[in-house]
């Protein structure tokens, strides 16, 4: 699920480092679909988000919104500094992004949805437009000034109201608002010789001119039909150095010389030019960050994020390894007998992970993944999901006919609490394939849920966008497993949105920083592997009342689960060398990957010649100084499903209650203090060690 999200987008997007999340569906420019586009729109309370703008439109509605803007701004920052209160230094501030975020989102998303050129180019001008103003609105002085004045006054307020001032001075002051115009200068240049370094390492690593050739021998055990997609040159083939070719390999050639040839020409892939470009990123992070008043780049990164502290994270991720200790020993016992059998008395080696992961996945694990496809039409899978998400968070979801949408594909859903009736937001679903939309399953915003300063209230509203297949010739569109679960885990989500309850729009649940917002739908994807709640969205394509069967639910589990070990234990080691030279100045990045690279990898050493740091593009772009996300999210989410949801997982009072409480605040609260609040305690590694374990070996 995409670069890394500006403020205004969420991680849900996911592609390489995480991509923008924005919303508003918009609809072709075409004169067939003119007199529809005139029709009147059917009324949705609270819901003003706009849809079917043209390209004129949206270069309009972009221009008021900087003029909006700018005027709020300049109105704010005349407030005299003696004269500054709630009403009219914040109060304002907030309405600004309460009204402006659905109208900002309408002018963003045709980029993702629209086949017209014309849209796109209109949508992705109005995004850099707006992307420039409002940087620079975070970094005026002036507005800053007023804000902290009013922070100084003791005026007294709520407490959400008082985490969204802390907010808004965090903004302003990490934008660098409080810096001289001279340091101000520098902090662009800085931010600019990042993004040049950034695009250069990533250039490296996209390279497609590299490549190794290899005999049909020394390809032994591949699959017939992923050698007839090489290229042939000279009697061999063609392996190019990319993710697509590298990885089968490592995974399924019975040839270990070529395993280890492959491995090491992928890890030299950057070279030492990326190495030398990482090195020079590092420095220029620090730079950055003690301009701005911080220690370190990673005290930067991770200050508005759940641990606080990089100390913290590192305390973390040593504890982890730690943990895994047992686990990971075990199964590289196992993995290390496999080739000893194979291939006689060997070093194992890192070339030999995924080869023999994958060998005793084959011996342990009674799948046929192609089978278990047929199991899963899309729209069995759809609208079991929906059943589940009603019956679980008390929720009621009635789809809404004869409104404007982008597509005739495209599904409105508005949702009710399933007790009161009342209005909680809506939802559309448009994942059908097509042509010109954005191709990776996430959701978008197109509106907040926030109380407007006339009293009346805004409801979430978000898209799940996909790209399944149409049904062909009356036969039904299948998923394969992994996108059952990653729908599912992007419609969490979606409700994750629609169940909150804040005040402010800055507080939106698809707004939180990555280490909360992912941990709902990581919890909920353990919905994907436990058979009651499988069975309820999933069917033989053929006659759906055959669900996939309980042996084939365990199955998928222990496929999970197999080797998490290992796999973390590698992650860890990832995510320990990006907190280090985060935190530490002038680490010679080679020199420490070998070191710690036999003390996490259980005496495994690196192969010769690679470096990993020159080809794991996270550390560089997107996830710098906070590579520990991920996991800390898992084990976050592991522990609130074996506590409160395993041995009853359809639980609607368990259901209604985590709605509730951890998911209704969104950020108006602090994240770590409402799960212990939930959990009634402190979190804790063990349920996830334990739940790995239990389902591996």
């Amino acid at each position: 699920m995409s670069p890394r999200r500006k403020e205004r987008r969420v991680g849900v997007v996911a592609v390489a480092g995480a991509a923008a999340l924005v919303a508003v569906g918009l609809n072709l420019a075409f004169s067939a679909v003119a007199a529809h586009r005139r029709r009147k729109r059917q009324e949705l309370p609270g819901f003003s988000a706009q849809v079917n703008l043209s390209a004129a439109e949206i270069k309009r509605l972009a221009d008021r919104i900087i003029a909006k803007s700018k005027e709020t701004y300049d109105a704010v920052a005349a407030v005299p500094l003696d004269k500054v209160s709630f009403a009219n230094a914040i109060a304002p501030l907030a309405e600004l992004d309460a009204q402006q975020f659905p109208l900002v989102q309408a002018c963003v998303l045709p980029r993702m949805v629209s086949p017209s050129e014309e849209l796109c180019r209109a949508s992705a001008e109005a995004e850099k437009r707006l992307d420039s103003h409002f940087l620079l609105c975070r970094q005026r002085e002036d507005v800053y000034r007023v804000v902290k004045a009013f922070t100084e006054r003791g005026e007294r307020i709520g407490p959400e109201e008082t985490r969204f001032v802390q907010c808004l001075v965090r903004e302003f002051e990490r934008n660098g608002a409080k810096l001289t115009q001279n340091k101000r200068k520098e902090m662009e240049k800085l931010k600019s010789l990042i993004d040049d370094l950034n695009l250069k390492y990533i250039q490296n690593m996209n390279d497609l001119t590299k490549f190794v050739l290899l005999s049909e021998e020394e390809l032994a055990g591949m699959p017939l039909e992923f050698l007839k997609d090489l290229e042939e040159t000279d009697g061999k083939r063609k392996v190019l150095l990319t993710s697509y070719h590298v990885t089968p390999i490592l995974e399924h050639c019975k040839v270990g010389s070529t395993r280890k040839l492959i491995a090491v020409a992928y890890g030299q892939k950057g070279g030492k030019q990326n190495v030398a470009i990482l090195e020079k990123l590092v420095q220029i992070r620090h730079r950055l960050a003690r301009l701005l008043g911080y220690s370190n780049y990673s005290d930067f990164a991770i200050e508005p994020r759940m641990p606080m502290t990089s100390r913290k994270v590192l305390e973390f991720l040593e504890e982890m390894s730690e943990q895994l200790g047992d686990l990971a020993n075990r199964e590289l016992t196992l993995l290390k007998d496999l080739k000893m059998k194979e291939e006689g008395d060997a070093q194992f080696g890192m070339e030999d992970l995924l080869y023999y992961m994958k060998r005793a996945e084959q011996h342990k694990v009674d799948l046929d993944i192609g089978e278990i496809k047929r199991y899963f039409p899309v729209k069995l899978v759809i609208s079991g999901m929906l059943k589940m998400f009603q019956d679980l968070f008390a929720l009621q979801f009635e789809e809404i006919k004869d409104v404007v949408v982008w597509h005739d594909t495209v599904r409105l859903f508005s949702v009710r609490d399933a007790n009161s009736s009342d209005l909680l937001g809506y939802f559309f679903l448009d994942i059908f394939s097509r042509e010109g939309k954005y191709g990776h399953t996430c959701v978008v915003t197109l509106q907040n849920g926030c109380l407007c300063s006339n009293g009346s209230r805004k409801v979430p509203v978000a898209v799940l966008l996909s790209q399944c297949p149409k049904e062909f010739d009356g036969n039904s569109a299948l998923l394969r497993f992994p996108e059952v679960v990653r729908i599912f885990h992007e419609f969490s989500h979606v409700v994750h949105h629609i169940s909150n309850r804040a005040t402010f729009s800055r507080f939106s649940s698809l707004r939180l920083e990555g280490d909360f917002a992912e941990i709902p739908s990581l919890l909920l994807e353990n919905w994907c592997y436990e058979s009651i709640s499988l069975k309820m969205m999933s069917g033989f394509h053929q006659d759906i009342t055959k669900s996939v069967t309980s042996e084939a639910c365990q199955s998928l589990k222990r496929r999970r689960d197999m080797f998490a070990g290992l796999k973390l234990k590698q992650e860890i080691l990832l995510c320990l060398v990006d907190q280090i030279i985060h935190t530490n100045e002038n680490v010679d990045i080679d020199d420490l990957i070998k070191d710690l690279h036999p003390k996490v990898m259980l005496g495994i050493p690196l192969l010769e010649g690679t470096s990993p740091a020159s080809c794991f593009p996270r550390i560089a772009v997107g996830y710098d100084a906070v590579c520990y996300s991920y996991i800390w999210s898992e084990v976050f989410a592991a522990d609130l499903f074996v506590t409160k949801f395993k041995d009853d997982l359809l639980n609607q009072h368990a259901g209604l209650r985590f709605r509730n409480k951890v998911l209704a605040p969104g950020g108006s609260e602090d994240p770590l203090e409402i799960i212990t609040d939930y959990l009634g305690r402190e979190p804790s590694l063990q349920p996830f060690i334990q739940s790995r374990t239990r389902n591996t070996l």
